[in-house]
């Protein structure tokens, strides 16, 4: 075990586990945490960078298709891109890019090209404030069957969080994945 990985305490809450997982990966040279509310409050997930350093979070506009566009740029690049969704509906929007892209990149270009991408999505909850209907819904179902190499990976108990996040990071077998959380269990 990394001594300079905090062990999870029994009944600690989903949001410690998180904020956990994302100052790990903030430690590492290659990451870096790319979308809306990353950089300035705004989101429940917002607080769960807390503990990430400043020059690894890219604050972006409104713009999900062009935010994982650019996730994939960096990780051709090299980078390892935590691309931030904090709903499901807004990675919707990127659909194409997730679907006709990320997820295919490796098959049309034969193993040339592996990006390894980390996305970050939530499925909304009801309260404290209800989004309504246009910002519910869970589509991890829908996603696993359209998607060839990324992995979606749902994290309903806090002790899946870590496991998740380390194994989209250390993974080598060339794919990206998709790590769904759930907000009402962030309080």
């Amino acid at each position: 075990m990394n001594p300079s990985i905090p062990t999870l305490v029994p009944g600690v809450a989903y949001s410690s586990e998180l904020a956990r997982a994302m100052a790990w990966l903030g430690q590492k040279p290659d990451t870096l945490f790319i979308g809306q509310a990353v950089a300035y409050p705004g989101t429940a997930m917002t607080e769960t960078l807390r503990d990430v350093p400043v020059e690894r979070l890219r604050e972006l506009p409104v713009a999900e298709e062009m935010q994982l566009g650019m996730s994939i740029g960096l990780a051709l690049a090299g980078f390892v891109p935590v691309s931030i969704y904090p709903r499901w509906p807004f990675l919707l929007l990127a659909t194409n890019q997730l679907v006709n892209h990320l997820d295919k990149l490796s098959i049309y270009s034969h193993g040339g090209y592996k990006p390894k991408v980390i996305i970050r999505t939530a499925v909304p909850s009801r309260v404290p404030l209800d989004p309504q209907s246009q910002h519910l819904g869970n589509y991890s179902d829908p996603f696993r069957q359209m998607l060839r190499t990324v992995e979606v990976i749902e994290c309903v108990r806090a002790n899946q969080i870590f496991a998740a996040y380390q194994r989209a990071y250390e993974r080598d077998d060339g794919r990206s994945t998709l790590i769904v959380e759930h907000t009402q269990r962030y309080a």
